[in-house]
């Protein structure tokens, strides 16, 4: 046991010491506070001036939640470079060394990323909702609102699963070319797009992150589906970066 928590300080102390990985992580803040004072002051004008600019559906308590859309690519980012940068720079080998046990090694660098994911999602989501609300000024909503803390809860745990999700893919890849290619272009526009095509509508249903963001869909009824599809491709993901982990030649 001593050995593990000494791996996982290990890989907390790398975090705060590598600059890109640290700085991916603190991104978070910033982009979702920001997306989240933009969506209330932009909606407030809307309202206010009744251009007919606001989206179909459009509930202050949805908007709330916004900006954590946007603030995940942050996150990703932050979950591939966990991995990737010891990949990349050759760390591997030293850590390896340190922590002769793969599965151990591999363990407290997931454990680190969910760790330091849910140690951030937590007051920037419910921040970002009240950012949204201060910003919406008389139109906006409550914390307590039916729906919203179920919403909330399901943001941070949505935040948690897709850092581990791009950290599984990381080290299935080994780099952080190929999994940050794909990942920002699916999350930021990909599944969007694919979901108001006929072909393509139903089967981007389960994509990571369009099935996940069920889960801080205020008012959803898919919330368990969603949070299933999610969990099995970040488990597939984890899998196979352990297959892969455990096979590189060092």
């Amino acid at each position: 046991m001593s050995e593990t928590l000494a791996a996982v300080r290990a890989e907390f102390t790398k975090v705060r010491g590598i600059r890109s990985t640290f700085l991916a992580l603190l991104l978070f803040v910033p982009l979702s506070l920001g997306v989240a004072a933009l969506d209330g002051w932009s909606a407030k004008s809307a309202i206010e001036s009744d251009s007919g600019m606001l989206r179909d559906g459009f509930t202050a308590q949805q908007a709330g939640l916004d900006g954590i859309l946007y603030g995940q690519l942050a996150l990703i980012v932050f979950g591939v470079l966990v991995v990737s940068t010891e990949y990349g720079s050759g760390m591997m080998r030293a850590s390896l060394l340190a922590v002769p046990l793969r599965g151990r090694l591999y363990a407290a660098k997931l454990t680190v990323t969910a760790a330091a994911a849910l140690l951030v999602a937590v007051p920037v989501t419910v921040a970002g909702y009240l950012v949204t609300q201060a910003a919406l000024g008389p139109h906006g909503a409550s914390l307590t609102d039916p729906g919203v803390p179920g919403a909330l809860a399901g943001a941070v745990l949505y935040l948690t699963l897709m850092s581990l999700f791009a950290a599984g893919i990381a080290t299935a890849a080994r780099s952080a070319v190929v999994p940050l290619a794909v990942l920002l272009p699916m999350v930021l526009a990909g599944s969007q797009i694919l979901s108001v095509i006929g072909a393509t509508k139903a089967v981007v249903r389960y994509f990571p992150d369009r099935a996940g963001s069920e889960l801080l869909t205020v008012g959803t009824h898919d919330a368990v589906r969603g949070c299933v599809v999610l969990l099995v491709w970040t488990v597939a993901a984890v899998a196979f970066g352990w297959v892969r982990h455990r096979r590189w030649d060092a």
